[in-house]
């Protein structure tokens, strides 16, 4: 029997397990079993924190519901930081992904703020299909055009609406995250800039569909909303799960704060999911 733990950041919820001190026969089809809300435990991703290579206080392994590996994840990342934190007795520490490190603190209210890193803007970091202005692109779908893209160590791209409820996010959202544009696929957000300071964003999830709220999607909102002049460098994205503070620094960096959550831990028999 391995021991999990169910956290979640505003209700985008992960299965944790600890592979620091034991190898675990983690594959992609056990994650995806897993992760399936009627035959597993169910979750927006799976993570498995790994021993910390030098630099970091611990990996962390993010595969998505479907099995297929992940290289961001804002709001687990804000989880595993708490996790490790604590058992270090500290405010702030780093951790590592497939997409590098993401130093992450402690703030009063229990909240925690992680550095995402910079966000990439060029072509090939998203990474589109061809060379284009990431800022616009040529992609168009029912009700909604014109997305602007990055790379928050994961796909994204933003399209800006009018009305957020009007956006049939179920239906076309997994036609988005598979267009020709994308070689691997996108996280796409469909955001309503309701102020300056104030951002809704409702995301469609590589790999996982729709999510009560993504990290990765609210720092690429930020930094597409700014870009386009929509908003300053610092605005509260309000997300289905409930708000995270964003902002995008003049070095490029986007900072995301928020809260973290333990649902129920629990045991699993490994063997029992293929």
């Amino acid at each position: 029997m391995v021991a999990f733990r169910k956290m979640h950041g505003l209700g985008n919820d992960f299965v944790v397990l600890d592979a620091r001190a034991r190898d675990l026969p983690v594959t992609p089809a056990l994650a995806a079993a897993v992760s399936d809300r009627h035959v597993g435990v169910g979750c927006d991703q799976f993570i498995v924190m790994e021993p910390p290579p030098p630099g970091a206080d611990v990996f962390m392994r993010i595969r998505n519901p479907d099995g297929s590996e992940a290289g961001a994840c804002g709001n687990a990342t804000r989880c595993i930081a708490s996790l490790v934190a604590d058992e270090l007795g500290r405010d702030r520490v780093v951790v590592r992904t497939i997409a590098g490190d993401l130093p992450v603190e402690r703030l009063p209210g229990d909240l925690w703020r992680a550095d995402m890193g910079p966000a990439r803007l060029g072509w090939r970091d998203v990474p589109l299909a061809r060379e284009m202005d990431t800022l616009h692109l040529p992609i168009s779908l029912g009700p909604v055009a014109d997305p602007a893209a990055c790379s928050m160590g994961n796909p994204h791209a933003t399209f800006f609406v009018q009305d957020l409820d009007a956006i049939p996010v179920a239906e076309i959202g997994p036609l988005l995250e598979r267009h020709a544009l994308f070689p691997d696929r996108a996280n796409i957000g469909f955001a309503q800039v309701l102020s300056p300071e104030r951002i809704r964003l409702v995301m469609w999830e590589r790999g996982a569909g729709i999510t009560l709220a993504c990290g990765s999607g609210a720092c690429a909102t930020i930094v597409n909303a700014a870009r386009r002049g929509l908003t300053g460098r610092r605005a509260t994205v309000e997300l289905p799960g409930g708000p995270l503070e964003m902002e995008w620094r003049d070095d490029g960096h986007v900072l995301m704060t928020g809260p973290v959550a333990t649902a129920f831990t629990g045991e699993l028999d490994l063997s029992r999911f293929g």
